[in-house]
This record gives structure tokens, C-alpha cells and sequence, in this order.
């Protein structure tokens, strides 16, 4: 895919249009050691253009989304059931989610209830670590995995170095494995999907290697998913689009000092480089 494609595939908003056009995730993430990741991962859905999003965590995180953005609807991890999920097109889980023992319930949860769904579902970070513990697991039909390189060393039980010695190998073999599309994210990230499909992204620098950089991205999918692009279009929209929103806060504040929350500012521009 080249730019004009991402011109192509970047979801229209029609005039007609309410909140509900646009779609409503749930992104189930964030804990008391990880409230940032939370929010960054919520506004980031909104920011290229999700409908809705709500952020089902513990209290801390939920207090700190609220005091960062009165954008995101709040709803408290514990109350999560079957009637609840499907309000949603869309559900994001692992953002700093954790992995003690309550978080894993909450993930084993979420999976058993969204068995037989149609629903979209972004599994990152702690979700993917407590993934990779897990045996037997089928994973709903219409699953992203957008895992690291050590997350995804831990996903094929594999060493560190074979995933960066052979990197398309393992990405496409993931997404076989676990029948999903799979966000390898490297320095040039990788995505392939188990029909085939297969991207190499040249956007971005070293400014993505700040700590919450990842959580941006997993909202980014997850408010392309919402507006109606399937899976593999939404993971090169947005990781297109998160190499560019770095290329452009570098400019202006150096690749050393752009946090993973000042990228949330430069998406509009990236966007606007499309349209």
C-alpha cells in the first residue's frame, strides 16, 4: 500500500451522520500502575474519528481518564457482562490492563463472552502476555493481535532473536496460528493476515520509542475498525498514520523529547496529509 491507497481506504464522513455512524468501542485497559495507558489508548479511537469510546477499567484509571478528557464514557471494569458487549462494534483489551489475577479473569471473561460474536476485537499489550499463558484458546474470528517483539516471541514460544532474524516469517505464521490479523510492530512494522495479505510500513522514527507510543496505536485500529474498515485496512491506516503523526512532532520537538501523548496531537495533521 502507498499513500494514494490510504487516500482511498481513510473512512469518508458523510453530512448525514450522528455519533452512532462512526462507531462505539470499548476499550477494557488500564490499571492503578497504568492509568496513562488508558487514556491514550481511549482519546486516540476519537481522535481519528471513532463515534464513541468507553473505557471499562479500575477506579484510578477511570478518574484519571475523566480528568484528562471529558470525551470518554466510564464504565467499571467489574460490572462487564454478555448484554453489556453487545452495545459495542468494537472492543480493545490489554492497553496496561496488567497481569495480576483479576486482570486475567477479566481477559478469560471477555474471550469465553465474545466466543460466537461478530464483534472486533484489539488485543495488545498485558492482553497479549496473558494470552501467550494460555493454552487451547480460540480466539474470536475477527481478532488483531499488534504484539512487539518480545510479545510475540512469548506468543509463538520462540527466542527474541529468531523473531528479528525472521521477521515476516513469524508474523505470517502467527496469524496462521491464531487465525487473526497481526500488527508485528519493528522498526519498519510488519502486518499480515491469515488470507494472505501482507504489508511493510516506512513511516515513522525513533520518536515512537517512548513507553505508551503503542497504546496510541492500538486506539488509532480501533477507530478504523469502527468506522466500517476491516481488519488488515485499518492496521495500515493507522500504522501509516502513527509513523507520520511521529515524522511530524519530530519536526517540531526533536525525535529525542515527543512523548506518546503529544503524538495524540499531531493526528489531525497526519490526517489531514490524506484528505
Amino acid at each position: 500500500m502507498s499513500k494514494p491507497d490510504f487516500k482511498k481506504i481513510l473512512p469518508k464522513r458523510p453530512e448525514n451522520s450522528h455519533k452512532g455512524t462512526f462507531g462505539h468501542v470499548l476499550n477494557i485497559a488500564g490499571c492503578y500502575n497504568y492509568r496513562g495507558a488508558a487514556y491514550l489508548s481511549s482519546i486516540s479511537t476519537l481522535k481519528v474519528g471513532g463515534g464513541r469510546v468507553t473505557l471499562a477499567s479500575e477506579a484510578a484509571a477511570l478518574q484519571a481518564a475523566a480528568a484528562n478528557s471529558p470525551d470518554i464514557i466510564l464504565f467499571p471494569i467489574e460490572k462487564i457482562n454478555k448484554t453489556f458487549l453487545d452495545n459495542f462494534n468494537v472492543i480493545s483489551i490489554g492497553c496496561g490492563l496488567s497481569q495480576e489475577i483479576n486482570a486475567i479473569k477479566v481477559f478469560k471473561k471477555v474471550l469465553k463472552l465474545l466466543k460466537d460474536s461478530e464483534i472486533l476485537v484489539v488485543i495488545d499489550a498485558d492482553g497479549l502476555n496473558i494470552l501467550s499463558k494460555l493454552k487451547n484458546i480460540k480466539l474470536p474470528k475477527n481478532t488483531i493481535l499488534t504484539p512487539h517483539p518480545k510479545e510475540m516471541a512469548r506468543l509463538m514460544n520462540v527466542s527474541l532473536e529468531n523473531i528479528l532474524f525472521q521477521s515476516e516469517f513469524w508474523v505470517k505464521l502467527c496469524s496462521e496460528k491464531y487465525n487473526c490479523t497481526t500488527v508485528l510492530k519493528l522498526h519498519k512494522t510488519l502486518i499480515a493476515d491469515c488470507e494472505g495479505n501482507f504489508y511493510e510500513n516506512n513511516t515513522g522514527n525513533s520518536a515512537l520509542s517512548h513507553g505508551g507510543s503503542g497504546d496510541v496505536l492500538c486506539g488509532m485500529i480501533s477507530g478504523f475498525l469502527a468506522q466500517g474498515l476491516n481488519a488488515f485496512e485499518s492496521c495500515c491506516l493507522a500504522v501509516y498514520l502513527h509513523g507520520v503523526t511521529a515524522e511530524l512532532a519530530s519536526e517540531e520537538l526533536t525525535e529525542y523529547s515527543v512523548l506518546a501523548s503529544d503524538l495524540i496531537n499531531y493526528i489531525p495533521q497526519a490526517i489531514k496529509k490524506l484528505t
